[in-house]
This record gives structure tokens, sequence and C-alpha cells, in this order.
């Protein structure tokens, strides 16, 4: 009998407490309004848009040119140019000691003595340069004769045109610049 008593208050504990488990469920219903009023300023800085000058690749030492950049950015306009300018004296070197190397030494010394420097220093040195296949004291005289095929000093010349078309563009370019 105690054990049916057990058995009994055992069944009725387990069931009050699987009823127990069920959820509690609460419907609720609000209703809100929010209102906001503000001023609002939105300010953009930003950087000046670039000018940004070519890029002149002197990486390969076997050319005789130099390049020459440049650029210029305001608030409104950017410019940017570029050129390259050839190295005449850079030429000549190559000329001649290509020459050299094939053997014509003679030849060599005569691209080399179109350069007045040269020239010159060849006269000091009593070794004139060689003058349409003469060479020596014969090439010496034959340059008296005829002082108008010496070469003149480079300065002396009107200066190179890429010089010059650089020249005006950096003064357009300044004067551009001072009228904005």
């Amino acid at each position: 009998m105690i054990i049916r008593f057990l058995i009994t208050l055992l069944i009725y504990f387990s069931v009050t407490v699987s009823f127990a488990a069920d959820p509690i469920v609460t419907n609720s219903t609000s209703n809100s309004t929010v209102s906001t009023t503000g001023n609002t300023k939105t300010t953009v800085k930003s950087p000046p848009p670039s000018a940004i000058s070519p890029s002149m690749n002197n990486s390969n030492s076997d050319l005789c040119t130099v390049g020459i950049a440049g650029a210029v950015q305001t608030q409104i306009l950017g410019i940017s140019a570029g050129s390259t300018v050839r190295d005449m004296n850079c030429e000549r070197l190559k000329l001649a000691k290509t020459i050299y190397d094939m053997g014509m030494k003679v030849a060599a010394v005569s691209v080399m003595c179109q350069d007045v420097r040269i020239f010159t220093a060849m006269e000091m040195a009593g070794t004139p340069c060689p003058f349409l296949g003469k060479i020596g004291d014969e090439a010496q005289k034959e340059w008296d004769a005829q002082p108008e095929l010496k070469p003149i000093n480079e300065k002396d010349k009107s200066n190179n045109d890429k010089v010059k078309g650089a020249a005006m563009g950096v003064g357009s370019v300044l004067l551009l610049l001072l009228l904005l």
C-alpha cells in the first residue's frame, strides 16, 4: 500500500511539472510618434586636382637625350608639358667611339674636331685636326688657308630651337598664372 501511494505521488508530481512548463503569452499594443526639427550644413573639403607632368625614361644610358617636364596646377586650371632635348656632345662622343672601334682613327679624330674646344686643343698640342685626308703640317696649312671652315663656338650659334620653345612655354604658363 505504501508502494501504491508512492507511485501515485510520483505520477502526480510528474504530470504537474509537465503542465507547469507551458509558456506565458502576453499581447500588447503601443503607438508612438517622433517629430524632429533641425538645420544641417554639409561642407566637402577635397584636395585640388593634380597636374601631372609626363615622365621621361632616362634609364637607358645609350640615349643622348635629356627629358624636360613640368606641371602647374591652380584651383581652376592645370597644365603639364614635357619634351626631350638632344645632347649633341653625347652624340659626337658615341659616333667617334664607334668609328674608332672600327679602326678608323683619323675619321674618329675628325668627328671630335667638329667641337671648337677639341679643335683648339689639337692646335695647341701641335697636332692639328685632319683636313680632307691631310694630317699634320699639311692639314695645318689648309686650315690656315681656309679659316672659314674651322668650327665656331657653340655659344656664337643661334640657340637650340627646343630650348627657345621651352622658354616660350614657361613664359606662357607664368603669364597665364598671373592672369588667373
